[in-house]
């Protein structure tokens, strides 16, 4: 099924007189309004934050990455016998580190800079972008390999926001020209079933005829897939998870901790914020990271637009 389409129908196991309804595996992104949405989050959670520009740079992007997912022509379709190959070997179709990327992704990067340079920028941010321009092709590839690969070094850092941020456009087109019904969750629950990369964060729903399913959404491609609840998606321990808040903070955006693998990851419960957006709702919620951190537990993955956060 497609993000913002009508509710899951689910299906029935057992009899449908009281049976038990189960969720859709998983939910392919629509990138026409994936990026909008969060450009749109991002400016209402900036108002009165401590972080108001940053967030208010960071919807920029989102706008920027808009543009890029609505504008560009539509990447070449993968061929579906290599699709099924994947899928039937329980391999993410679409995986990021060894995925031979269309040379359209770097399209996508220049609509994004051209986006952001027509607007009133931080020096940092314009000098950022003139930098990116002066590189070859070659060197904007390499920061991508390393950046997909996780080998990036810390003196990219910097040219590896504007990069994801590009890559998350093609890789969220890309999964979204997929057919969710020939795919198939990982074993790995707590990796992305079209690209293999790891959740940004999840979502409790509150709605549709399953509400209460957590969905986890990848940081690469968008894809949000099925994983049950109260199951750590580090380890897959259940014994020592807890939930963790800002005092005063947004009962919305929690940090589920594991004592098992002293790692945490955000969950966003819809029914406390209908409005919470998995991209955006991450971002402004920095203090929760080091709220957590503090306790000496460490995230799941990082966003990768928070390299340089």
């Amino acid at each position: 099924m497609r993000q913002g389409g009508a509710p899951p129908t689910g299906k029935w196991v057992g009899s449908p007189q009281g049976g038990v309804a189960t969720p859709e595996p998983l939910l392919l992104p629509d990138p026409s309004t994936r990026f909008a949405a969060t450009a749109d989050r991002l400016r209402t959670l900036a108002d009165g934050h401590p972080m108001r520009e940053w967030l208010q740079f960071m919807a920029l992007v989102a706008d920027g990455q808009h543009k890029a997912a609505t504008t560009l022509a539509a990447i070449p379709a993968i061929d579906p016998s290599l699709i099924a190959q994947s899928v039937a070997a329980r391999i993410p179709p679409l995986a990021a580190d060894g995925h031979h990327r269309h040379a359209s992704w770097r399209n996508g990067l220049a609509v994004l800079l051209d986006a952001l340079e027509a607007q009133p920028l931080p020096e940092p941010a314009v000098a950022l972008s003139a930098r990116m321009r002066a590189r070859s092709i070659d060197e904007i590839e390499d920061v991508a390999d390393d950046f997909l690969r996780g080998t990036l070094s810390v003196d990219e850092a910097g040219a590896a926001l504007y990069v994801a941020a590009a890559l998350q456009v093609y890789f969220a087109k890309l999964a979204g020209g997929l057919d969710a019904t020939a795919l198939r969750l990982l074993p790995q629950r707590g990796l992305c079933p079209c690209c293999g990369s790891t959740p940004v964060s999840g979502v409790i729903t509150a709605s549709g005829i399953t509400p209460g399913t957590r969905y986890l959404y990848c940081s690469l491609c968008s894809t949000a897939w099925n994983h049950v609840r109260a199951v750590c998606i580090t380890c897959e321990s259940s014994g020592k998870l807890s939930l963790k808040g800002v005092d005063g903070g947004s009962s919305a955006v929690q940090a589920e901790t594991c004592d098992d693998c002293r790692t945490y990851a955000k969950m966003l419960y819809q029914a406390r914020d209908t409005k919470v957006d998995p991209y955006a709702d991450d971002l402004a919620s920095l203090g929760l990271d080091i709220l957590v951190s503090e306790g000496d537990w460490a995230r799941h993955a990082p966003n990768p637009l928070l390299l340089v956060g």
